[in-house]
């Protein structure tokens, strides 16, 4: 089979390495040439792709033409776009940079906005039979978030909030009264999502303007990943994976598993909100958190590379009904853990 150039963006996030040690190492019926891309000059993507390009941030006017320009000089089979902010202005664009020869792996653009969004997330989902969100308020100022914080039970019950739009738990917190300062400071990692009433009003009483967050109650129970590959408001493939130990938002051990019921959501999911290729929809309990409109943390096999079914779909090698056949191939017990690495130069 003839060997592909892919382009994988954000090649310094914390999946990167062995998202492109699987595509370039594991792929046994072809070669795959790997063009990283990143707005960091030293990400580990730089040291393990066959090439790689510095471009700027996705918020920056310079952005979709470094990117036009890329595809232009490398003339890539595909665009991989692995992160969060960049799906976004990569999906507005991706009618033309498809015109210059690439197909790019990513959703259609509207879709993006409301399932990455919380608040549009839940209004959009909210009442649709097999899918459960936890209650919530979407609070427009300080007053009303103490108002609605209230309704939720608190300060008898644990609540907490997220930004509308967030990546690997920025701006998410836990808001306790009950849980002693002096047992935070001394035994609780920095990064401790705790934050009281008092402390959290102290910030904002003073701003100007009240960001928006999404108020909601604090859901106990399992908490799993769901992989999903689908095209067309169709599921083609379920992977689910427990979330048992994270750092900073991202997942660091879990284990394939079998949930039926969770399947069914994502099946629920997919059909409201059709979007296509990788997405990564976070559960507690049978309760849906967040959609990642991208790849995200894989347990990886042999005979199963997500990632590359996605690239085999987009470039019309597979069928839906191919995809479709993995899904009796996982297997329900592998287990994955990160761990950290160095590279020297």
């Amino acid at each position: 089979m003839d060997s592909i150039k892919v382009i994988v963006t954000a090649c310094g996030c914390p999946g990167a390495s062995t998202f492109i040690y699987w595509l370039k190492n594991k792929v046994i019926e072809r070669d795959i040439y790997i063009i990283g891309t990143d707005m960091s000059v030293e990400p580990i993507g730089r040291f393990i792709a066959d090439k790689f390009e510095q471009i700027p941030s996705a918020d920056d006017d310079d952005y979709i033409p470094s990117v036009k320009d890329l595809i232009s000089k490398e003339k890539p089979d595909i665009f991989f776009c692995v992160s969060s902010y960049e799906v976004k202005k990569i999906s507005k664009h991706k009618e033309e940079l498809e015109e210059l020869g690439t197909k790019v792996i990513v959703s259609d653009h509207d879709i993006i906005n409301i399932a990455s969004n919380k608040f549009s997330l839940y209004e959009t989902l909210k009442g649709v039979a097999g899918v459960s969100v936890p209650n919530y308020y979407n609070p427009k100022t300080l007053e009303e978030f103490v108002r609605d914080s209230e309704l939720l039970g608190y300060p008898e019950k644990r609540i907490c909030f997220k930004p509308h739009f967030s990546k690997g738990s920025r701006g998410f917190r836990v808001i306790d009264d009950k849980v002693s300062r002096k047992d935070l400071l001394l035994n609780y990692k920095p990064e401790s999502t705790f934050i009281s009433m008092n402390e959290f009003y102290s910030i904002f009483k003073d701003e100007k303007e009240f960001p928006k967050f999404l108020l909601m109650e604090l859901v106990e129970g399992e908490e799993n990943d769901a992989m999903v590959l689908s095209m067309g408001g169709e599921v083609l493939l379920t992977t689910i994976k427990t979330r048992e130990t994270a750092r900073a938002g991202v997942i660091t051990s879990g284990e394939l598993v079998d949930r039926p019921e969770i399947a069914m959501s994502c099946k629920k999911i997919i059909e409201k909100l059709p979007l296509d290729y990788n997405a990564a929809i976070q559960f507690i309990g049978n309760n849906l958190i967040e959609i990642n409109t991208r790849v995200s943390t894989f347990i990886y096999q042999e005979d199963m590379i997500e990632p590359y079914l996605s690239i085999k779909l987009a470039l019309g090698e597979y069928t839906k009904e191919e995809v479709k056949e993995y899904q009796s191939r996982i297997k329900y017990g592998r287990r994955m853990i990160r761990y950290m690495d160095q590279v020297f130069f």
